[in-house]
């Protein structure tokens, strides 16, 4: 660390997320500046390829890693967990660039919400995909003993709050199930919509918006102070304490800190998995072990729950 450098104003050092073990050697990347953390493991080596929305990747990674070991014929698995926009475009144009690197892997499994996958089936990308996981329910994640006191969605009205949110055109999905789950919150507490109408308008000045990929700029952006408190999944908010335990805290919107629950008022997200490649055997052996018993364990361990 440089000398007078305070760890909020550094980038988030993220742990590995490969499927396989780091292979020892050169490795060349800044944590500030590296735009390739939702793609793992080795493009080339890899004899199975999944695209996955980013919202669960803590679990998937864990579940990949279980089914390398089992099947070690798959070399490498390489794995995407962008937002699932960018990842039906790759499948739709062939490839995607990364900076200064071209990558034109296509999947041969697809993992996203219902919609999704239901329309990668309509165009004929994907066959018969099957309901995976869903999420359990939303809450509030704030820096480390919560600086702000924010104890509630009536503190997100505060002049002194203000909240980070995942961006409206290009993470659609996340940005509804947030909006959506704070507007039904606010009815069942009988507290004023327009508060929140306002919160949310074009003029309002609480609110940053993130770029793209909200499951990493989401803590980065509680943790260097450019928020103070974001609406999120509560699997994603678990994976942000338990890797970063000294910097996030959670709030409930429903239950409590150390067991979170739904209330009617939530958006809850169903998960799907399909098939895209039926010509590698690799893929219905994968969509198997995505079904099972084991992957229910390690999912339900990372704060999402078999419907």
């Amino acid at each position: 660390m440089l000398h007078g450098m305070s760890t909020a104003n550094l980038p988030l050092e993220w742990p590995n997320e490969s499927s396989s073990p780091v292979i020892s050697g050169t490795t060349w990347s800044h944590p500030g500046s590296n735009i390739c953390l939702d793609f793992h493991g080795d493009p080339c080596r890899a004899k199975l390829v999944v695209f996955s929305d980013g919202n669960h990747h803590m679990a998937l990674e864990e579940c990949l890693q279980v089914f390398l070991e089992k099947h070690p014929e798959a070399e490498d698995i390489f794995y995407a967990t962008t937002p699932p926009g960018v990842l039906v475009q790759l499948i739709k144009q062939g490839q995607i660039q990364l900076g200064n690197l071209r990558l034109s892997r296509q999947p041969d499994v697809f993992i996203g919400p219902q919609n999704i996958l239901l329309q990668l089936e309509q165009d004929g990308h994907v066959q018969a995909p099957e309901l995976f996981m869903r999420s359990r329910c939303n809450v509030m994640l704030v820096a480390k003993d919560n600086p702000k006191n924010i104890l509630g969605i009536r503190d997100l009205l505060r002049k002194d709050v203000s909240l980070f949110m995942s961006n409206p055109k290009t993470e659609t999905a996340s940005y509804q199930v947030y909006t959506e789950t704070l507007f039904n919150l606010a009815k069942e507490q009988g507290l004023p919509v327009t508060g929140f109408e306002k919160l949310f308008s074009s003029d309002s000045k609480k609110v940053l918006y993130g770029e793209c990929i909200h499951h990493r700029e989401l803590p980065q952006s509680i943790a260097q102070g450019h928020a103070d408190v974001a609406v999120v999944y509560y699997h994603l908010a678990l994976r942000y304490t338990r890797i970063f335990p000294k910097r996030f805290q959670i709030v409930p919107l429903g239950g409590t800190e150390d067991n979170p629950q739904a209330t009617p008022a939530h958006h809850i997200t169903d998960y799907y998995a399909g098939i895209v490649n039926l010509e590698n055997k690799l893929s219905e052996l994968l969509m198997n072990h995505l079904l099972s018993g084991q992957t229910t364990e390690i999912y339900t361990y990372h704060g999402l729950v078999r419907p």
